[in-house]
């Protein structure tokens, strides 16, 4: 899998948490990964989590409180330990326990939920980190492969029927309403998958940033399985 990566312009290779925090994004690389071999049994820890809602969040203290073999417990630090590594740096990040996220079907023509290609935005600079210790992982795909879903004829045509407003507010109602975040890949691009226990860094849209933001989407969990996934 490494390879895959390596070979792939839009994705930066590291070794350690400092560099996967401190290498600045450029051309297409918007995506960094910190490539991990790691030993530990997080389906353990996903079998002894009680899942609450479909999307529960998980605490240091719920981790602790688990009695686990030797390999869930090597799992348990790993987790604790980026958790640690996020929180010092100055992150917030959030570990959950998930069945499934909401789906978006209020349209038929466009969807704004997690499972669409799709982009993230803040009004400060800021990064999209994430890994998934069990269950299925995230895609991403190159910029150049996918297009705006608002800048499509057909769809740009519905909003603007559902806008129903001002013309000139509609720029302001594509993003108040995160229709302007979200893509459509083209029938010949291919996605790459991030893979579980790697921890990655994704670019967000925000005033600073100095490439375009990566493209991804949630997958569609495996039948029966539950995902465990760190992300802020």
């Amino acid at each position: 899998m490494s390879d895959t990566f390596s070979d792939n312009n839009q994705i930066g290779i590291v070794s350690t948490f400092s560099q996967l925090v401190h290498t600045n994004f450029k051309g297409e690389m918007n995506a960094l990964c910190w490539y991990r071999n790691l030993d530990g049994d997080f389906n353990e820890i996903v079998t002894k989590l009680g899942l609450k809602e479909n999307i529960t969040e998980v605490y240091p203290e719920d981790l602790i409180a688990l009695q686990l073999s030797e390999k869930g417990n090597i799992a348990r630090e790993i987790i604790l330990n980026d958790l640690k590594l996020l929180t010092d740096f100055g992150a917030s990040p959030s570990l959950n326990l998930l069945k499934c996220y909401d789906r978006d079907d209020e349209f038929d023509f466009i969807s704004t939920d997690v499972y669409s290609f799709h982009v993230d935005r803040s009004p400060i600079a800021t990064d999209t980190f994430l890994c998934t210790y069990h269950g299925a992982a995230s895609d991403i795909i190159s910029n150049s492969q996918a297009e705006q879903k608002i800048l499509i004829p057909e769809i740009r045509s519905k909003l603007k029927e559902l806008h129903d407003g001002p013309t000139e507010e509609f720029e302001n109602f594509l993003k108040e309403n995160y229709f302007d975040l979200h893509y459509k890949v083209n029938e010949d691009a291919e996605p790459i998958n991030l893979g579980v226990l790697h921890l990655w860094r994704l670019a967000v849209d925000h005033p600073k940033q100095q490439v375009l933001p990566c493209i991804h989407r949630a997958p569609i969990e495996n039948e029966g399985e539950y995902r465990l996934l760190l992300i802020c």
